[in-house]
This record gives C-alpha cells, sequence and structure tokens, in this order.
C-alpha cells in the first residue's frame, strides 16, 4: 500500500481520469515522482469496478482500492448486506477478511468484529477503508486466522469463513477440503471457538457433496442476483442435527423473490403436457435442486421429469421466476417453426434438448431479439417441441 496514493492531488488525477482509456494511461507513464502508473491505473481500475457493485466505497473520498483479483473475489453490497442479516451478537471474526467488504456490513450487527487477513497489504487497505467508514468497533490482525484464534482469549457467537478457491496445485477449485482454510479438516477446532459457523462458498460449489462434508449445518442459503446465482451460504449450529433448510433468494431491481424448503422433503411433482402457463424457476431455485417442490408448492405441473419447466391452467403470478403465457406448441421442424415467426427474431430457451441455443440459431437464422419467447424441450412421450411464448407483465 503506497500512502502517497491519498494524497490530494493524485486523489484529483484519478478522479478526472477515471473514464480514461488505461492502456493509453499507461503508456504516457506516471505524472508522480513516488507513484507507478500501474498502481495509478489500479486505483481508476478499481473506483470503476465499484461504480455499481460497492456503491458506498465508490462514492466516499480517498479510499484505496486492491488489485482487480480481490475486487473480483469480494461480496457485492448486495450480497453483503443479505449475509450480514443472517447473523448478530456481541462478537464475530471474520477468517478470511479481504477487502473487508463483508467485515464493513457484520460490524453493524455486533459490538466487536474481528478483521483477519493473511496479505499484508491488504490488510493494511481493509483497515484503512474501515478507519474512513468510521468502523471503530473492527479491529484489523495481520496474519493466519486460525493461529490466532489458538491463542486469544475472545469468544466468538459466530466464525465467518470465505475460503479460497485457489490453490497452487489444483488452480481453481471446487471442492470444501481443497480450499484454504481447509474447512472439514478444521471443523471440530473451530467450534471450540464459536457455537455458529457461517461460510461463504462458490456457486459452482456441489450442495450434494458439501451436505457430505461438513457436519451440523443448519441451513443453507443459494443467493443470486438479477438471475445469476452469487454465493452458496452454509450455516451451521453446534450439535444441530434436524433437517436442513434451505433457502432461496432472487435479489432483482423490482423485489427479492424468495423459495425454500426443508431437504430431503418427501414431494412428487405431477406431470402433464404443457397448459396456459409456462413457468422457469429463476438460477437460485435451480441451484438448490427443488424441482419437485416448486411444483408440489405451487401445485403446478412439470412437463417433463429433466426439463424443469412447469405448467399451469390459472396464473401463478407470485411465481419466484419468468412466466410465460404459451401461444402455441409446435413440433421441432424448421419450416413449422419459420412459418409462426414471421420477424424472424426470438428469445431462445432449451431445456432438456439436444441441440444448444447457438446451433438452433444457426439452423434456422433466427436472431436474437424481439417479443417471442421459445422454449425448445421434451414433452412427456420423449418429443422434441418448441414452445411459442409471450412473456407475462404482472
Amino acid at each position: 500500500m503506497n500512502p502517497e496514493i491519498l494524497h490530494p492531488s493524485v486523489q484529483k488525477y484519478i478522479h478526472e481520469n477515471a473514464d480514461t482509456n488505461l492502456n493509453k494511461l499507461i503508456l504516457k507513464g506516471s505524472p508522480f515522482a513516488h507513484i507507478s502508473v500501474q498502481e495509478i491505473a489500479q486505483q481508476i481500475e478499481g473506483k470503476k469496478k465499484t461504480k455499481t457493485k460497492l456503491p458506498l466505497w465508490f462514492e466516499t473520498a480517498k479510499v484505496y482500492y486492491p488489485p482487480k483479483i480481490n475486487l473480483e473475489q469480494c461480496s457485492s453490497h448486495a450480497t453483503a448486506v443479505y449475509k450480514s442479516n443472517l447473523i448478530t451478537g456481541k462478537n464475530c471474526i471474520d477468517l478470511t477478511g479481504g477487502f473487508g467488504v463483508d467485515s464493513y456490513y457484520f460490524s453493524k450487527k455486533f459490538e466487536k468484529l474481528v478483521h483477519c487477513e493473511l496479505n499484508p497489504t491488504l490488510s493494511k487497505i481493509a483497515q484503512h477503508n474501515h478507519q474512513l467508514f468510521l468502523s471503530t468497533n473492527i479491529d484489523t490482525v495481520e496474519g493466519d486466522s486460525l493461529a490466532f484464534l489458538k491463542k486469544t482469549t475472545l469468544e466468538f457467537d459466530w466464525i465467518y469463513v470465505d475460503p479460497s478457491r485457489r490453490n497452487d496445485t489444483k488452480g481453481k477449485v471446487f471442492l470444501l477440503e481443497d480450499c484454504l482454510p481447509n474447512i472439514p479438516k478444521n471443523l471440530d477446532f473451530l467450534f471450540e471457538c464459536s457455537p455458529q459457523i457461517l461460510i461463504k462458498n462458490s456457486p459452482m460449489l456441489d450442495i450434494q457433496r458439501s451436505l457430505k462434508e461438513l457436519k451440523f449445518i443448519k441451513e443453507i442459503h443459494v443467493v443470486a442476483v438479477q438471475n445469476e446465482v452469487k454465493e452458496l451460504l452454509f450455516s451451521l449450529k453446534k450439535d444441530f442435527r434436524e433437517r436442513v433448510h434451505i433457502k432461496t433468494i432472487n435479489i432483482t431491481r423490482e423485489a427479492p423473490q424468495y423459495f425454500s424448503f426443508f431437504y430431503r422433503d418427501e414431494t412428487a411433482a405431477n406431470y402433464s403436457e404443457p397448459k396456459c402457463f409456462l413457468y422457469e424457476p429463476n438460477a437460485a431455485i435451480l441451484k438448490s435442486g427443488a424441482f419437485q417442490q416448486v411444483a408440489t408448492q405451487f401445485k403446478i405441473n412439470k412437463i417433463h421429469q429433466h426439463s424443469h419447466l412447469y405448467t399451469s391452467d390459472v396464473l401463478i403470478a407470485h411465481f419466484p421466476g419468468r412466466i410465460f403465457k404459451i401461444k402455441q406448441q409446435l413440433k421441432y421442424d424448421k419450416k413449422t417453426l419459420l412459418k409462426h415467426l414471421p420477424s424472424k427474431k426470438a428469445n431462445i430457451t432449451t431445456r432438456n434438448f439436444p441441440e444448444t441455443v447457438a446451433q438452433i440459431r444457426k439452423k434456422t437464422k433466427l436472431k436474437d431479439g424481439g417479443e417471442e419467447y421459445l422454449f425448445f424441450t421434451t414433452d412427456l412421450d420423449e418429443n422434441k417441441i418448441v414452445l411459442l411464448c409471450q412473456k407475462t407483465t404482472l
């Protein structure tokens, strides 16, 4: 961390060049003696990335930005706020503090928040920014968080950890045991330090495998933003042995979409041919694997075991996903399809279909866009069909 970055003249330069092409700026070199052009570029790039992801950081003067990878890995404002509403108490420790976004929002729910970070530079950056935000109840610890836990006398109501999903030998990893720190290996020790643990994980992580790797799971939260799954959260409580509650949320500009169920609920969907309305669950629900529970809770039918598309005669207006009015069901035939699409434009989705969207576009010459929505899928008799739909606006 270079403190010269915080000088008013440098901050002014960063602000004035916020929209400058970084490649051209780097070629010009740095106008400041003790600051490299790469350091300036890092600050400009960081400011750009936080504009929508972290508005508070973007709007606050003299915020220091870390390298690009740290900004990409940190939580957004929306997901951090969601997590902060899950836990509360007197003391909390963030074992993998990073840029400090989650720590900042957690600090609003606890009397004391301990931010641990192994990277010395990143630790100093987070400490500097927390001071800017007047977060006086955050203590910064530079170094190994597990080593700190072994020697501290503090008692924690919650432990929060976002294990690193990269290592030197395996690159990007998707198993908890391959992440750093290794949570399954250290779980018993962590429960000696706190009765409750919240673990953030990549959306690529396999939920079924994690249920086997971990114990005492109370809740699993699948968090999506604008229909893109961003995080999997595992909430653990010491000695908890009841049913696991799986909760999904899709945070949208209009309103959040919620859906929840208990793991291994005894449910069985009904099946039927496509009816008047078609439903496509949001990404969080699809990631959670709640394919049977969606049909049961909303009393709608699946159109095929593997399609994960649902249908009904009566509109379910509060369905957590996209809703369409089925205008026509067509067999998958190029001539038939184009006959019903005079504009030659359509939004295409495939579910349980042997061809990709790209292959279909190449074959039919259909361009993307327009008001028509086409679902290429398979019916109960294993026929390849196309559902010509119109999006329902509520």
